[in-house]
């Protein structure tokens, strides 16, 4: 066909995905019911992954009788909640995490300095009074992951008092 100077017709196999569409675009684009976490494009109402690339996937959906149906229940809930990714969820740091590692590390600092072996938290009675009377109390861990994971903590928040208190 070039050698005849008849340029070739352009080809319809474009494909029509927009390539630098993010999930936040398309959250913007269609409000409070969708969005975004770790990247990825989620139905509000559903708790569905939507393929943000594609806009009519998108449209498909909403228009769709389990989204209908799905968003008449979703309204009617009191506590709305909205799906995570597994990642985001994990690196979520909340404050009842802080607050329960705070109290795992002031139980041992109240062991190291009244001298109570760390093997006395296995016992019933401590394990029962640990979770009816502190809050975050049953989140004590055993006696060997105490020792493992938190008692070095505390031995070298100790050792920086004492070098300080030298000075």
């Amino acid at each position: 066909m070039e050698r005849f100077g008849v340029k070739a017709p352009p080809s319809r196999n474009r494909s029509k995905t927009a390539l630098y569409v993010t999930p936040r675009d398309r959250v913007t684009e269609f409000g409070s019911e969708l969005h975004e976490d770790g990247g990825k494009l989620f139905c509000t109402s559903c708790n569905v992954v939507l393929n943000h690339v594609r806009k009519s996937a998108i449209n498909d959906h909403l228009k769709s009788k389990t989204h209908t149906k799905r968003k008449a229940e979703f309204e009617e809930q009191s506590v709305r909640k909205k799906q995570r990714t597994l990642t985001a969820s994990l690196q979520c740091n909340s404050a009842t995490q802080t607050e329960k590692i705070s109290v795992i590390q002031d139980f041992v600092k109240m062991c190291l300095e009244a001298n109570i072996p760390l093997e006395k938290a296995d016992h019933p009675s401590v394990r029962a009074f640990l979770s009816r009377h502190v809050k975050n109390g049953s989140s004590i861990p055993q006696s060997d992951q105490l020792r493992k994971m938190y008692l070095p903590d505390g031995y070298e928040n100790e050792n920086q008092l004492l070098s300080t208190e030298d000075c």
